[in-house]
């Protein structure tokens, strides 16, 4: 089955692709979320119009969050956790933590643009990523320290 993409798929494609997918994940997964369109003759002349929009949209989606890679530059954030033998946290970071810290900074990020492979769970100091566009990545530090007793 052939389908029109409307949203970025991951693994599958972005949007305005025109792809083949199996029959049950086409009609049973992609068209009732409307994340996808049926491919044919009317479709497709609709989904030149979408593309020249996307291409519009995307364009100021990234000049947006350019601008707000620039910011995360300096921007340091630090915790103080319990730690047991060897400097193992009690707990961990994780990227919710990260994002609320942000948010207390005033920068409003979903926790699933933060690219943390795992929580931190020992003391240090890490490079943490965030996508903020498929095409712009920013960093920004996170310092992990023990808490004084």
């Amino acid at each position: 089955m052939e389908v029109i993409l409307k949203e970025d798929i991951e693994k599958l494609g972005s949007r305005g692709d025109v792809v083949k997918v199996a029959e049950g994940y086409g009609r049973n997964f992609l068209l009732p979320r409307k994340l996808a369109i049926e491919a044919n003759k009317g479709n497709k002349t609709i989904i030149e119009q979408m593309k020249a929009s996307a291409a519009r949209k995307s364009a100021s989606e990234k000049a947006g969050a350019e601008e707000l890679a620039k910011k995360f530059d300096n921007v340091s954030l630090e915790f103080t956790r319990k730690v047991g033998e060897k400097d193992h946290l009690f707990g961990s970071v994780t990227s919710a933590d990260l994002a609320e810290a942000l948010a207390k900074q005033g920068f409003d990020i979903d926790r699933r643009k933060i690219q943390l492979d795992e929580p931190l769970k020992s003391l240090g100091e890490y490079d943490v990523p965030i996508r903020l566009h498929r095409e712009v990545t920013a960093r920004f530090k996170v310092v992990v320290k023990k808490e004084e007793e």
